[in-house]
């Protein structure tokens, strides 16, 4: 398949789908999210692969959500997909819940935004020491409600939830690892090592096992497809409000926004 977004390779068991836009710190478009999704599908279909491992170009991000250049009063355009941003990232979190295979989310740098959502919503997260964690929504006028929220609750409970999202804080590594947002943390350059043998260990398991053990743990919060299709929902109303308009503008204007006045 070819790709202009990601890069997707196959070898020895693993697929790995790589986020290809180091310039915009690995910010997905529409386009890049439908991609992605295609390569899961694949991998999916592909019976000799039995783990995948989600990870960004570089060093520097491993993804930092929605590209907000890419956004407009109306919300994010679809450039060259045939989806809104919205709708393809609500399926790729859907094909990476429902794969019947782990998913290893590969962290180095930054994941902010719709890129925490991401590797919150796979199996498992190695990050590199110089990962850093957090939700920037409310900062840009946009938020996610549905897995986001409630699921980001279940690793590293209500209170610490509540508080990655109302101040928009960015987390080190080891303070993720401490919350139980993250399962290890190593230095960045033993990384790609660590993530292979994490690989290599579950190759080793029985391929149905895992699958039923993966579909036993999304089970349990299945419930949350629902709040996510409401998020979505509301998200693409809010994007058309002045509010959400502010924050677009302040960052990409790269001063602080000024909500205080849509309190009243």
């Amino acid at each position: 398949m070819d790709f202009s977004e990601i890069i997707y390779q196959k070898k020895d068991g693993v697929a790995k789908v790589i986020i290809n836009r180091p310039d915009r710190y690995n910010a997905f478009t529409s386009l890049t999210l439908v991609e992605m999704f295609h390569a899961f599908r694949d991998a999916w279909a592909d019976k000799s692969i039995g783990v995948v491992v989600l990870t960004g170009t570089g060093n520097k991000a491993f993804c930092t959500g929605g590209d907000q250049k890419t956004k407009d009063d109306s919300g994010y355009g679809k450039g060259e997909a045939k989806f809104d941003l919205l709708d393809a990232h609500g399926q790729l979190i859907e094909v990476i819940r429902a794969i019947p295979k782990p998913v290893i989310a590969m962290v180095n740098g930054f994941a902010i935004g719709g890129g925490n959502v991401l590797q919150v919503v796979c199996d498992l997260t190695i990050a590199s020491d110089n990962a850093k964690f957090g939700q920037a929504g409310p900062k840009v006028g946009s938020f996610d409600a549905g897995f986001g929220t409630v699921f980001l609750a279940r690793l590293v409970g209500e209170r610490k939830a509540r508080e990655i999202w109302y101040l928009c804080r960015q987390y080190t590594a080891q303070e993720a690892l401490e919350m139980g947002l993250v399962n290890k943390v190593v230095p960045q350059a033993e990384l790609e090592q660590e993530v292979e043998t994490w690989c290599r260990e579950i190759l080793q398991k029985a391929p149905t096992s895992i699958s039923y053990i993966k579909a036993s743990f999304n089970a349990d919060t299945d419930h949350i497809n629902g709040l996510n299709a409401m998020s979505k929902h509301a998200v693409n109303l809010f994007y058309t409000t002045d509010e959400a308009h502010e924050g677009v503008q302040a960052f990409l204007e790269k001063r602080p926004p000024e909500f205080s006045k849509f309190r009243g």
